[in-house]
């Protein structure tokens, strides 16, 4: 989302009148905001996106049947899926010809220390890593594609960018290769993730890793040794540390935090995991002033783009406030 739809959907985050159309409450703030999406095409992610966070997140009220998880799953996903590309944009400068001839000589000089420095200390592996907050979309040489959550990192061999390391949080869309059925390892401390062509989540966070399958079949190679064999809406959470494995159906009553492309979708998961969730993004300390928030259930997507949209929405949805003081997320209640 750019600057421009991340502003105005700050505007209608703090629109009461935008609020009730979104919740659908009353009429002339319907007819209203209709009138004004049909004149204004171009700016649906920010209204949908925004939709999504005000009626997106149920805060322990309700029980969402599966059917309407998936709808506003979809809803949200729809709006944030456009791509962003990172783009480097050359600075322009007018040289004289002298000062040209000058620069080419010294350039040709530094291309010569960086090819024996490169030659002395070449190295095959290949690091794509994001800092705190960061969203980093790869495509990998085999046409995969990844996204990395802040905090992560992927380490491969360039001649093998089907066998990767990762550390931190990422979303996979694996290309099949079908003429030599390519397999694709995703490696983490505690399993390896066996692929041929399918789109899956993997956290290593939380000293274990969790794997959610969004759509075709993977194998999983445990550190001891066991192996899973996993179908599109399974968890398998596993520790090579205590050695204890869960591999569960997801439904209505599954407690699951899941990140994809750039959103967080919580499942009857707690507000002290929900903001475990943002130390790792963004390396902030969570404190909580009063106790009894941490337990709180939240179910639902919000986006994580943008830190101050996302706590917008957390804000929201539990009736807090949260303050940010010194790197850290400071909540407490409004009433």
């Amino acid at each position: 989302m750019n600057e421009s739809n991340q502003s105005l959907l700050e505007t209608f985050l703090n629109d009461t009148s935008f609020e009730s159309w979104a919740n659908q409450s009353n009429q002339n703030d319907m007819e209203f905001w209709d009138l004004w999406i049909q004149n204004n095409p171009s700016k649906l992610e920010a209204v949908y996106t925004a939709k999504s966070i005000i009626t997106g997140i149920a805060f322990n009220k309700t029980v969402l049947t599966e059917g309407k998880i998936t709808m506003e799953l979809d809803a949200v996903l729809k709006q944030l899926s456009s791509k962003g590309k990172k783009k480097v944009i050359p600075l322009k400068r007018t040289l004289t010809p002298r000062i040209q001839k000058y620069a080419a000589i010294a350039a040709v000089g530094i291309l010569f220390i960086l090819l024996g420095n490169t030659f002395l200390s070449a190295t095959s592996e290949v690091s794509h890593k994001t800092g705190f907050g960061e969203i980093m979309e790869l495509k990998l040489p085999d046409g995969t594609s990844v996204v990395l959550n802040g905090n992560s990192e992927i380490t491969y061999d360039k001649d093998n960018s089907r066998n990767i390391e990762l550390n931190g949080e990422a979303y996979f869309k694996v290309k099949s290769i079908p003429s030599t059925n390519a397999k694709f390892w995703v490696n983490t401390k505690d399993l390896k993730v066996e692929v041929y062509g399918t789109q899956f989540h993997v956290n290593t966070r939380e000293e274990k890793t969790d794997v959610l399958l969004d759509e075709g079949s993977i194998h999983l190679v445990l550190h001891n040794g066991i192996t899973k064999k996993m179908v599109p809406g399974e968890l398998v959470s596993f520790s090579k540390d205590n050695n204890k494995v869960t591999h569960q159906k997801v439904t209505t009553e599954t407690p699951y935090s899941l990140w994809r492309e750039g959103t967080y979708v919580f499942n009857n998961i707690t507000l002290q995991e929900v903001m475990n969730n943002l130390e790792h993004a963004y390396g902030m300390e969570v404190e909580f002033i009063d106790e009894e928030l941490k337990q709180q259930l939240l179910t639902g997507g919000i986006p994580n783009q943008n830190l101050k949209i996302c706590l917008s929405a957390i804000e929201k949805s539990t009736g807090t406030r949260i303050v940010i003081k010194d790197n850290r997320l400071i909540l407490f209640k409004t009433q």
